[in-house]
């Protein structure tokens, strides 16, 4: 049995009435799926061109309360992947012209990375493949 790939990545957020408009325009599109289910959650999914989803889901009942920290058992942070270098350095400017919060691009032996997080503080990261690292 072999795992061929990562499906989909859901986060629970506290308000999607202001969590689903935060992540439309950063990834800048609508989702594929908005539904309400009898599971007692509703969820806004978006799909990215590999086939991997990414949903965020706000529950009917209430959450515990508190900021969210990677410092706790559960999710470190989630990594959408880009392709090149270059591309982290048009995130830096789409982050900027949305007035999100963010650490720069980090280099490091196994990739760069752009660190940000959404409304409720969860840790989302844009990450490169090594080896693209443009000249000083």
């Amino acid at each position: 049995m072999v795992i061929s790939a990562l499906d989909h990545v859901a986060v629970t957020v506290s308000d999607i009435g202001v969590s689903g408009p935060w992540y439309r325009a950063l990834i800048g599109a609508d989702p594929v799926l908005d539904e309400h289910t009898d599971g007692g959650f509703r969820h806004l999914v978006w799909a990215f061109g590999n086939g991997t989803l990414f949903g965020i889901h706000e529950h009917d009942r209430d959450i515990s309360p508190g900021d969210f920290t990677e410092f706790r058992a559960g999710l470190d942070h989630v990594g959408f992947g880009v392709a090149s270098r270059a591309d982290l350095q048009d995130w830096v400017a789409r982050l900027d012209e949305l007035n999100i919060a963010h650490g720069g691009v980090v280099e490091a032996p196994y990739g760069s990375g752009l660190s940000f997080r959404d409304p409720d503080g969860i840790a989302l990261e844009f990450f490169a493949p090594p080896g693209q690292i443009p000249p000083e």
